[in-house]
């Protein structure tokens, strides 16, 4: 049987529509698990990032931080937590935000370094201080580099939070863990194709946000 077939009879099956392993409560509680890790990651780095990108300092030490979380194994570091503080959600969250900061820290310096200095000159230069002039001058104009930070960031983590289902929990992992188990292919690649396709939503997602937070002016000098 064929990819194709299986996607299709997955979907087509009324069963998976309802209760407490349809879909609709399995992409609930993936978005939750996603959109948690993407809150707190977004929470520790961009501030971070912000400051040593408006001060110009700590560049090394950032990119040093994010080559060592993007080498962190995903898996591996939620095996550790696990034995290490049993079944939760906390187990599961530090490996996801540990994925997620490094992309959202790094875009965050890299767009703020990137922001034409004419107009943070002419804006002290008018009086305003640091503070006004980041969140002012400076933040507007790094915004869409920022958004794409975690954008990357989103997509990462909505394709990584199915090791949720390997510590018990829900989201759309557990298809893919439970099919394998069952040796229901349907199952392992209906809930494949729900993660592949709830990550691919996230490039959408950003873009409406870029819509509605970027200035006009911003978007048409990009």
């Amino acid at each position: 049987m064929s990819i194709l077939q299986f996607i299709s009879d997955f979907f087509r099956d009324s069963a998976h529509w309802h209760g407490y392993d349809g879909i609709p409560r399995r992409v609930l509680e993936h978005l939750q698990y996603s959109f948690m890790a993407l809150g707190i990651a977004a929470a520790v780095a961009l501030p971070v990032g912000l400051v040593t990108g408006h001060t110009g300092r700590g560049g090394n030490a950032l990119a040093l931080i994010a080559t060592a979380g993007r080498a962190l194994p995903s898996y591996g570091l939620l095996a550790l937590m696990f034995f290490w503080m049993g079944f939760g959600l906390t187990p599961v969250m530090i490996p996801l935000v540990a994925l997620a900061i490094p992309p959202i820290l790094v875009t965050t310096y890299e767009a703020m370094r990137a922001v034409d200095p004419s107009p943070v000159d002419a804006a002290r230069g008018m009086g305003m201080g640091p503070v006004a002039v980041l969140f002012q001058v400076e933040l507007p104009v790094a915004l869409p580099l920022i958004l794409s930070g975690l954008r990357s960031a989103a997509i990462q983590v909505v394709s990584t939070a199915a090791i949720a289902a390997t510590v018990a929990l829900g989201g759309l992992g557990r298809y893919i863990i439970d099919g394998l188990y069952q040796r229901n292919y349907e199952t392992v690649v209906g809930g494949a194709t729900l993660i592949a396709g709830l990550a691919l939503s996230m490039i959408a997602v950003f873009w409406l946000i870029g819509r509605l937070v970027v200035s006009p002016g911003v978007r048409g000098g990009r």
